[in-house]
């Protein structure tokens, strides 16, 4: 049976400081890195096995799947890289301080 998991990225730079971050190509945190470790280890402790990995173009999810198929013993596999899976992009809200622009232009 084919199977489909989805891992978020860690814990990015930006997200720490609360920012949109978008398209803007962010490195991953120490937590993330940690916490890409940690999804690996996770994964791998539960048995899960992949033969492909799909990544967005921006490095804070590229770090988070090589790390976590490094923790799996799987850095080897086909690994296939997409705008199609990039987060959406903010446009002028990138970068902002996404509690400050809510205060400023509300919630929604």
């Amino acid at each position: 049976m084919k199977q489909l998991v989805l891992v978020r990225h860690g814990e990015s730079e930006w997200n720490k400081l609360n920012l949109f971050t978008g398209w803007t190509d962010v490195d991953l945190s120490e937590k993330g890195w940690e916490e890409a470790k940690a999804a690996g280890e996770m994964m791998k402790a539960e048995g899960f096995a992949f033969d492909k990995c799909y990544t967005s173009f921006l490095k804070r999810a590229i770090h988070t799947a090589h790390t976590a198929l490094a923790a799996m013993d799987l850095d080897w596999i086909e690994e296939v890289k997409t705008w199609r899976l990039n987060e959406r992009h903010y446009g002028a809200l990138q970068g902002l301080n996404k509690s400050e622009t809510a205060e400023k232009y509300g919630e929604e």
